[in-house]
């Protein structure tokens, strides 16, 4: 019993936990040997002397970069750059076999590789335009095909802040301010035409009603409202001279 009582404290010395937490991963590595199979979120126990536990982040993380970017026709732009990343579970460690935990630098320069090779390929207005979508993509799928399966996954690539070279963001802005005053023009043109064309279909309105009139009026219908004049024309109390030819009366005060 005398010799059972150290062991009891012995074995407490002999281990100790840690925990890994949620969206991290770890793997132990006994005798600078990376075992295969990583642990999930929990606590774990090792053996401190023969064993340490190596912990990693599986959740989404943002590598900023501030580069200048190559065009097609020879200029750098200016770019802030966001690496939107995280690492495969499974992959842990193979990654830190191969890297260690300093990965970053590595994402980096497969992001140059790729960025010139696909930039290249652009002018430096349409990484100020509706291309920009276009390269981000291209870019991320370069990315992927250069890391190879390496377990490092890339989730997105985002280009924010372009400087465009002074000269050629003067250039750009005149051509936009260009087309917005061709877009303007062409509109108050549009809008006289539709006016043009309002007016004339009321002019033509006009015309045919009076056809209409004129055509309705024949000597009948004369001699008709010429009565009817001159019945309103005998109910008048109002003092008239009527000067008639018999046909339309024509009245003098």
């Amino acid at each position: 019993m005398k010799k059972l009582i150290p062991l009891l404290f012995l074995i407490p010395l002999l281990s100790q936990c840690t925990i890994i937490r949620p969206g991290e991963v770890g793997i132990k590595q006994r005798f600078g040997k990376l075992k295969n199979t990583s642990l999930s979120q929990g606590m774990t126990s090792y053996n401190p002397f023969t064993t340490k536990v190596i912990k990693a982040s599986t959740q989404t993380q943002n590598l900023r970069l501030d580069l200048n970017l190559p065009s097609k026709e020879g200029l750098s732009v200016k770019s802030l750059i966001s690496i939107l990343y995280r690492l495969e579970r499974d992959s842990i460690g193979q990654i830190i076999s191969n890297y260690g935990l300093d990965y970053e630098p590595l994402i980096g320069s497969i992001f140059r590789s790729a960025a010139s090779d696909v930039c290249a390929k652009y002018y430096a207005k349409d990484m100020h335009s509706g291309k920009r979508a276009n390269i981000e993509e291209s870019i991320k799928v370069k990315m992927i095909e250069l890391l190879n399966g390496n377990g490092i996954s890339i989730e997105s690539v985002l280009m924010k802040s372009i400087s465009l070279p002074p000269g050629l963001s003067s250039s750009i802005e005149q051509k936009l301010q260009a087309e917005q005053d061709a877009m303007r023009m062409e509109f108050v043109l549009k809008q006289e035409k539709l006016e043009a064309e309002r007016r004339l279909i009321e002019a033509k309105g006009k015309r045919d009603a009076q056809k209409i009139l004129s055509q309705g009026l024949t000597d009948e219908i004369i001699k008709l409202r010429s009565i009817e004049a001159f019945e309103k024309l005998s109910n008048s109390s109002n003092g008239k001279v009527i000067i008639t030819n018999g046909k339309a009366p024509l009245l003098i005060d």
